[in-house]
């Protein structure tokens, strides 16, 4: 082209468009604002789960998670192993169990009172460890108790059976009495039941 719009020299128009400053500045505006909304929702999340960063909200739900345990349940009234006359019979066909038990039970502090071979009822009938025998009012008192000293042995009652004495009768099963210091603590729990829990750990 010639005349006023002739190009002159190596250099050329750039064609340019706007710059929009006024867009930017409105979409940073709301990115900020966005960003600031959703950390503001997150800590009010972690404010509800965490107690806030407060001590007491804190202890509050370890204590909402502990696990609950029942009452301890009252101490029933057992007898001392001196307060239960035992007598001991033997229902196998090997002598001498039954005085060798009887002196054990003597040494853990029973009282011994009959000691001799089983009655017909029982004698080579009795294919476990042994049976606990006594009156019907034994059966959570006295019964109880000697079972520490023999695991395994089945308890038994009489109606007709008059007194407090029970029985230790020798089974076939039986090898000797459970060890000492299992026995005490069997005693121990039995006199000492702890709490069963009752809630579920978090």
């Amino acid at each position: 082209m010639g005349g006023q719009y002739r190009i002159r020299g190596d250099k050329y128009p750039r064609m340019r468009r706007p710059r929009r400053r006024g867009r930017l500045v409105v979409l940073g505006t709301a990115s900020v604002a966005v960003l600031g909304v959703a950390g503001w929702g997150t800590l009010q999340l972690i404010d509800v789960f965490t107690g806030g960063g407060n001590p007491a909200s804190a202890v509050g739900t370890k204590a909402a998670c502990a696990p609950k345990t029942s009452p301890s349940p009252s101490p029933r009234a057992l007898p001392a192993p001196s307060g239960i006359t035992v007598n001991v019979l033997n229902a196998t066909t090997r002598s001498g169990l039954a005085k060798k038990t009887a002196d054990e039970l003597k040494k853990r502090g029973f009282k011994i009172g009959e000691v001799g071979n089983a009655t017909k009822e029982y004698d080579k009938k009795v294919k476990g460890t042994g049976v606990l025998l006594g009156p019907a009012a034994a059966l959570n008192t006295s019964l109880p108790v000697l079972g520490t000293q023999l695991a395994g042995a089945q308890p038994r009652t009489d109606a007709a059976r008059k007194g407090t004495e029970v029985d230790l009768i020798i089974g076939d099963g039986f090898t000797r009495l459970t060890e000492r210091a299992a026995a005490d603590r069997a005693l121990t729990a039995l006199n000492k039941p702890e709490p069963a829990p009752t809630g579920k750990k978090c």
